[in-house]
């Protein structure tokens, strides 16, 4: 009898203004076969968010314990809180065969890969540097200086792309869905997917 397929880990980065929710909103439309992560977090919660949906919000001792236990996958500080994404979800979720996503930025990725190898770690390119400032200065969101911020943390993001096991082009929104689509289904039929399907074939052999 085979056994329960696990869910897919699937690391999704890129730098900011690339498109990388666009992209996943439009894959995960309809799919019940896939999840976002839920972080945790020490800060407060937001008017309507709601615990262990939007956020995990958890206190900063608890915090610290997770991450003493090694129950994190990743974690950092920013502007005094922690976030840090769960080990358990994560694992719960795999174990149930839901493939889990992870849209994070490339040290947090990092990190994950040295406690998930066997995930899929994918990178949202832009078709040229040019194409990113423009995204980025066209939203009209922000001023130029906060624009300059973001191309020069895009810069060393973009320098890790090569540390990634497939980029993806964010020309056209249809052909970047396209890829990835083809991406984790090439992935669930890899070895480091199939070795357990191996081995039962040949026990039964």
């Amino acid at each position: 009898m085979m056994t329960k397929e696990r869910g897919q880990l699937i690391v999704f980065s890129g730098p900011s203004g690339v498109g990388k929710g666009t992209i996943l909103a439009k894959y995960m439309e309809g799919r019940r076969d896939i999840c976002y992560s839920v972080s945790a977090t020490t800060r407060s919660p937001r008017p309507g968010e709601v615990d262990g949906t939007h956020y995990f919000f958890w206190t900063k001792e608890k915090f610290e314990e997770m991450i003493a236990a090694g129950q994190m996958l990743e974690y950092a500080q920013y502007n005094g809180n922690y976030y840090g994404t769960p080990r358990q979800f994560v694992e719960e979720k795999l174990a149930a065969g839901m493939n889990v996503v992870l849209e994070i930025e490339v040290q947090g990725a990092a990190k994950v890969r040295a406690a998930c190898p066997e995930g899929l770690f994918i990178f949202v390119l832009p078709p040229s540097f040019e194409v990113l400032r423009s995204r980025l200065t066209d939203r009209g969101t922000e001023d130029a200086a906060t624009v300059q911020k973001r191309l020069d943390a895009a810069l060393g993001e973009l320098r890790q792309a090569a540390s990634y096991d497939y980029v993806i082009v964010n020309d056209d929104l249809d052909r970047a869905v396209e890829a990835l689509a083809a991406v984790v289904r090439a992935d669930r039929c890899s070895v480091k997917f199939q070795k357990n399907l191996i081995e039962e074939v040949l026990e039964h052999a």
